[in-house]
């Protein structure tokens, strides 16, 4: 299945779509290459676009434009978070499975957790105006609703454990995106410029 297609199917009929992708044939090199790398794109480059263009703003403190090259190394430590991270939830996925009855199996958990990511991804195209922001919030929230649904499918965990084991999934997401955003800010030097901002009114 084409990427178009894949993205379709998963936001808008992820319930018929995900039998689909559990009887797919594929590798981690194949999922890759053919859909996080493009895919996870999005967004690092819409912020970075966004950004540039317009700066960000501070509530009641008016709008404040970013040096590019700032703007720039901040795309590329999201960029690089989001093609690691993935990797690292399928498997946290992977590793869960038997504590809510389902089976491990690396490529399967792998599966879950990029197909999963498609709406945020989808989503990171707000970005690009950062009053649009929320909607690439909203956009993850969704994400949420699509692994729970395909947690059960997937892992065959059961139907019963799919909402706390889509919690435990879900928290430690969030644990390993703070700890690989710290390193890779650190590593890459992706922090604060030490220049100011230049104020836009």
């Amino acid at each position: 299945m084409n990427i178009v297609d894949r993205v379709k199917n998963i936001v808008l009929t992820p319930q018929t779509e995900w039998p689909v992708i559990a009887a797919e044939a594929t590798s981690v090199r194949e999922l890759y290459l053919g859909y996080v790398v493009p895919l996870a794109a999005i967004g690092p480059v819409a912020r970075f676009l966004g950004i540039s263009l317009f700066g960000f703003s501070f509530l009641f403190a008016g709008r404040f434009g970013m040096p590019i090259v700032w703007a720039l190394s901040a795309a590329i430590s999201q960029y690089v978070l989001a093609l690691v991270g993935v990797f690292i939830v399928g498997l946290i996925i992977e590793a869960l499975a038997p504590k809510f009855g389902g089976e491990k199996n690396r490529l399967q958990a792998l599966k879950v957790a990029v197909y999963a990511s498609t709406p945020a991804w989808i989503g990171g195209v707000f970005y690009l105006l950062p009053s649009l922001g929320m909607l690439a919030t909203l956009a993850s929230l969704y994400g949420i609703y699509v692994l729970y649904l395909g947690l059960p499918v997937l892992m065959k965990a059961p139907q019963d454990k799919a909402v706390p084991y889509t919690a435990v999934v879900i928290v430690c997401a969030i644990v390993v995106f703070v700890v690989i955003g710290a390193i890779v800010g650190e590593v890459g030097g992706f922090g604060m410029p030490s220049g100011r901002f230049g104020y836009r009114p």
